[in-house]
């Protein structure tokens, strides 16, 4: 089979609807928009969420909280998860993601102390907890803030 030759399935491709091409295509006259009303006329329609002048449910759902849109949300590693990395290795923000620690940066990487860590490493990050540090700074490695 060469790529010229490759076709649909059977149905798997539809032809679109050709409105207001005559009475013989079946979409003729007014279009499929049926008699006169607000949805027949150029432009017409109502918006987004309009219930036909009911209260619509976004204003009869109570309102709660706040969302802060200068929040920052950090990637969060804990210290046993940089077990696997060799002793004195420096642990940058790509060499986590790129060992499939973390799947994306956000708005920083924070280390948390949870867990143990046996190798001494050079870990740089944007923020650290001070149990993530004492425990780092124990076994003779040394964070470092980005």
């Amino acid at each position: 089979m060469k790529l010229h030759e490759m076709k649909y399935t059977e149905g798997a491709r539809r032809a679109r609807k050709r409105i207001g091409r005559g009475h013989g295509s079946g979409h003729g006259k007014t279009a499929g928009k049926g008699h006169k009303g607000q949805n027949a006329r150029s432009g017409g329609g109502v918006r987004l969420g309009f219930e036909g002048g009911q209260t619509p449910l976004a204003r009869r759902l109570p309102k709660r909280g706040f969302t802060n849109v200068n929040r920052k949300e950090y990637a969060i590693v804990n210290v046993t998860s940089l077990n696997r990395f060799e002793d004195g290795t420096e642990v940058t923000p790509e060499l986590l993601i790129e060992s499939g620690i973390i799947k994306k940066e956000l708005d920083g990487i924070k280390i948390l102390g949870q867990g143990e860590l046996e190798r001494k490493l050079v870990v740089k990050a944007n923020k650290f907890s001070k149990s993530a540090v004492t425990i780092i700074e124990q076994v003779g490695g040394k964070a470092e803030v980005i």
